[in-house]
């Protein structure tokens, strides 16, 4: 019996607040589509910033930094699909979100870059202002891991300001619906065409972009 579809957000907000319930609307409404939905919410996480060592575009071992990155990477490559979720905090990126950015991507990520052809989708959640801006840095980063990234026409930014007020935002909360309704789809294609083919959909090709160091030297990461 093939497994129900796993999608894992990860919640970049410092706070058990609206991008939490922008999520907990998302996993309702994907187990109607039968589709699992999971939450790592990296206030609750082990994790620490990068550090001073600054050897990360020579390294060829995945990052000597020890806490719970590891861990949350592999519940990503288990995932068929992923959601980055984020509040925009001073006009950007709430710095959990850019910490985990930072730490799994170079440290974990780059070498073989193993979310390629995973599903990915972005939210953003802002009071009014830079919303666009968090989720064009985040759909950014999807598609540097070589993730396909669905839309939901109008992007999925919900703007809300205190506890509460996202879920009066009834045209980014249907942009939410809109996305979790897409990436359900844009699995389940993906899946059936591995299984009639064997393969991915797209190829993967050389998942290295990092400049003189050749495949061959570099190690997977998790």
């Amino acid at each position: 019996m093939t497994a129900a579809p796993k999608i894992l957000a990860i919640n970049g907000s410092e706070r058990d607040g609206n991008t939490a319930d922008v999520l907990r609307y998302a996993a309702a409404h994907a187990r109607t589509l039968g589709v699992e939905f999971e939450v790592v919410d990296l206030r609750s996480i082990r994790m620490d910033r990068c550090g001073p060592c600054g050897d990360c575009n020579d390294r060829t071992v995945v990052c000597a930094v020890g806490d719970d990155i590891p861990s949350v990477v592999r519940r990503m490559i288990e995932a068929d699909g992923i959601v980055f979720a984020a509040p925009v905090h001073g006009f950007g990126t709430a710095s959990l979100m850019q910490t985990f950015i930072e730490r799994a991507g170079v440290g974990y990520l780059r070498f073989d870059r193993p979310l390629s052809n995973k599903v990915a989708g972005i939210i953003s959640v802002a009071r009014r202002y830079s919303a666009g801006e968090v989720w064009a840095q985040l759909t950014v980063n999807a598609l540097l891991n070589r993730m396909i990234l669905v839309g939901s026409g109008f992007p999925a930014t919900v703007h809300a300001l205190h506890r509460g007020d996202a879920a009066k935002d009834e045209e980014g909360m249907r942009n939410v619906e809109r996305l979790v309704d897409r990436m359900s789809d844009m699995i389940g294609l993906l899946r059936e065409h591995r299984e009639l083919t064997g393969r991915d959909a797209l190829a993967g090709g050389d998942r290295n972009e990092r400049v003189g160091l050749p495949l061959n030297e570099l190690v997977n990461a998790v």
